[in-house]
């Protein structure tokens, strides 16, 4: 019984603190109390080709805690040249997913 309260806890306080003012989130964001894990390290196999980057994985929240977004190897689009990698941020309402995208 205690583990669940204790997990319930990281969310519990995120909307207490959207309760006590500060406004709604932007769209689509979500907020998450619980500082996210270190990323993994992963093993990268064989790169298809040269017009090839490789996407490195993340943890991502869902149903109450992090879970592991393996990377993957994905095609450089015409007309980009650089991968901006996705990152955990953190403000007053706590830790956001910022998703990656190409330049």
């Amino acid at each position: 019984m205690w583990h669940r309260t204790a997990r319930r806890l990281p969310v519990l306080a995120l909307l207490l603190t959207a309760a006590c003012g500060g406004g709604p989130p932007p769209p689509g964001r979500v907020y998450v109390v619980e500082r996210p894990p270190r990323p993994r390290i992963e093993v990268r196999g064989a790169i298809p080709g040269p017009e090839w980057i490789w996407v490195p994985g993340h943890y991502r929240w869902q149903a109450g805690g992090y879970l592991w977004d393996d990377g993957h190897w994905d095609r450089v689009p015409r007309g980009k040249k650089r991968w901006e990698r996705g990152h955990w941020r953190h403000d007053r309402r706590g830790w956001y997913w910022q998703d990656g995208h190409w330049r």
